[in-house]
């Protein structure tokens, strides 16, 4: 009966959490600007988690679980044709934005940092991860003659990466466009350019 309170509690230490790594940046918040955030002692704090450390792992890893499993199941989708993968792949970026803005935030700002430490090089091997499934869908989308020949993946990958994660900086959820609307006018960019041809 005490591990559902527990459970609930501990999610809500790593909401905080989140939030201030976020906003502050993870080598400007201390256990203490948790703690008090929390309405609770540093020492209690502890209690759940042996460091911000091990807060921020958690707050990483459960998300990018959650991120490529999404992706997984797109490439692995035989309902989807390759534009609609890569489309689909896009409208669940800008998701996670929505939802996860905060994890967003930290990877986008401190995952330099934290790769520096050897418990966190499995954020390296998600980046690589993550290159290979829209390598994987322009190349795809290529072969179905759905998309230009003459890309260059690299650079396409590099762009799309880049536009789509930099997003977290502005896009404020409840704000004027849903993180929908965004994707579909950011598919529409990319696969449709500004010109008026």
């Amino acid at each position: 009966m005490t591990a559902q309170p527990t459970e609930s509690r501990r999610d809500e230490l790593l909401a905080i959490a989140a939030r201030l790594f976020a906003e502050k940046g993870f080598r400007n918040t201390t256990v203490r600007d948790i703690a008090d955030a929390a309405g609770i002692l540093s020492g209690s704090l502890y209690h759940h988690f042996d460091s911000k450390e091990s807060m921020v792992d958690e707050i990483l890893s459960t998300f990018q679980e959650e991120l490529f499993g999404q992706y997984d199941a797109i490439l692995a989708s035989s309902d989807l044709d390759p534009l609609a993968k890569l489309e689909q792949a896009v409208l669940v970026s800008f998701e996670a934005i929505d939802k996860h803005r905060d994890e967003v935030a930290i990877y986008q700002n401190d995952a330099a940092y934290l790769l520096t430490f050897e418990r966190f090089a499995y954020l390296g091997e998600r980046n690589q991860q993550s290159r290979a499934v829209w390598l994987t869908l322009l190349q795809n989308g290529i072969d179905a003659g759905v998309l230009r020949d003459d890309l260059d993946l690299e650079l396409t990958y590099r762009f799309i990466r880049d536009t789509i994660w930099v997003a977290v900086s502005w896009y404020r959820p409840g704000g004027r466009r849903t993180h929908t609307e965004i994707a579909k006018q950011y598919l529409s960019i990319l696969l449709e350019g500004i010109h008026h041809g």
